[in-house]
């Protein structure tokens, strides 16, 4: 969010004094992300080593990290990317050789890693940034090509990636090549991509008041500017989806789901010349509307607010709404975690929610019974040991839709993670 953008930015600043002065390297206060926080756990901990592989989760531990039902496979640490710190995690699978690529964001460009053989990450290189260093990288996929917009960059724009040039590096790590940069907008904090049709959506830009940017990618390296959606303010994240969910009124449209800070927003934009507002919901003790995401059923969206924890004292609060009726969303439920510490991003694949709870690490919560107002813990592994205070170090980002069961996290500290259900 934008105050919590300069707060971070200011983190790094005193961090770095602190270094330089010989001070211990660790965060002076939970309320700020220092990039630079020293995320050893034990002695038997090897997050301080560039790479680390298997390690069965047994008895509450996988290579010092906390971890329940899941196993580490391996780890590349932000000195292999010669980076300060991480961001966004994406996936890619070549559907002619079925290899699979991790999409990272770092402070200084997007890294791209195989691992087709998991346990054997192997770093392919990096597509720098086109302008400054940013704490903000956000990267999706359309087809064969990455979308990459970054926050508090300047003129950053969109770079587009032709994604096959991974299969054919010789002599990794690379420095690889934007094939597009679009400068129609800034910064963005954010995109979104409805696959189905092939549009991109940036969200948080300097235009239409913060929300959606349309852009058409049906041809990717030809993107056309299609316009905008500015009445319902600043979105800061965002899914959009071609809806085939129980509201019967609104199939066939497509449909975008924005999380504006103080509320949800639900806007028709099927027509990008005319879109129309569906519908918004707020809830009690709001902080900071973050990011959401639709079960399989689009039926129920799970919410998280990135500062009610720190404001209100909440352990981890993730609000879900039931979007029976698209016209008049409903507060379904909230679920309260273990720990203090603060949601980010969130997926549901299947009937598992996969949260991204920075210094709690990522978390598998079964959703398969949310009709009966039904979410339990069924796993989690911890990058973060240090604490689970409700602070901004750990995990980013979490991806878990490759079809093998591997599962990626990308931590800001300390990099990628590679890990599966036992």
């Amino acid at each position: 969010m934008r105050f919590i953008r300069y707060n971070l930015l200011l983190a790094t600043l005193i961090s770095t004094l602190f270094i330089l002065s010989g001070c211990k390297d660790e965060p002076i206060d939970d309320s700020f992300d220092s990039t630079m926080t020293d995320n050893t756990g034990d002695e038997n901990d090897d997050s301080g080593t560039p790479t680390a592989m298997e390690a069965p989760c047994e008895n509450g531990l996988a290579a010092g990290f906390a971890c329940k039902n899941y196993n580490l496979i391996s780890r590349l640490s932000l000195e292999v990317f010669d980076a300060a710190s991480a961001s966004d995690i994406w996936g890619w699978t070549d559907l002619e050789t079925q290899k699979e690529y991790v999409l990272i964001g770092l402070n200084n460009g997007t890294g791209f890693v195989d691992i087709s053989t998991p346990s054997e990450p192997l770093y392919l290189g990096k597509l720098p940034t086109v302008t400054v260093n940013s704490s903000w990288r956000d990267v999706k996929v359309y087809d064969h090509y990455a979308f990459i917009v970054s926050d508090n960059a300047q003129n950053y724009g969109m770079q587009i990636f032709d994604l096959t040039k991974l299969n054919t590096v010789e002599n990794p790590p690379v420095t690889f090549e934007v094939d597009k940069h679009l400068t129609t907008f800034g910064s963005a904090h954010n995109l979104v991509i409805n696959e189905a049709i092939g549009y991109v959506y940036p969200v948080g830009t300097n235009q239409y008041n913060g929300g959606p940017h349309f852009i058409n990618i049906q041809d990717p390296l030809n993107p056309i500017d299609e316009g905008g959606f500015s009445e319902s303010g600043y979105s800061h994240d965002g899914q959009v989806v071609t809806y085939n969910g129980p509201d019967e009124e609104h199939h066939g449209k497509e449909i975008f789901i924005g999380s504006n800070e103080n509320e949800i927003v639900v806007i028709d934009i099927t027509d990008k010349s005319n879109p129309v507002s569906i519908s918004s919901a707020s809830y009690s003790n709001y902080a900071y509307t973050h990011q959401g995401w639709f079960d399989k059923n689009q039926r129920y969206l799970y919410v998280g607010d990135e500062l009610d924890e720190r404001n209100f004292g909440y352990k981890t609060r993730t609000l879900v709404f039931d979007l029976l009726d698209l016209d008049n969303p409903l507060l379904h439920m909230e679920y309260l975690g273990a720990t203090n510490a603060i949601d980010h991003n969130g997926y549901i694949h299947e009937d598992t929610f996969y949260l991204a709870n920075y210094t709690g690490g990522v978390r598998m919560i079964d959703v398969s019974d949310i009709d009966s107002k039904t979410m339990f813990e069924t796993g989690y592994f911890d990058t973060y040991p240090a604490n689970d205070n409700a602070g901004f170090d750990g995990v980013w980002s979490v991806y878990p839709f490759f079809k093998s069961g591997n599962i990626v996290v990308s931590d800001i500290n300390t990099g990628l993670y590679v890990i599966q259900k036992k």
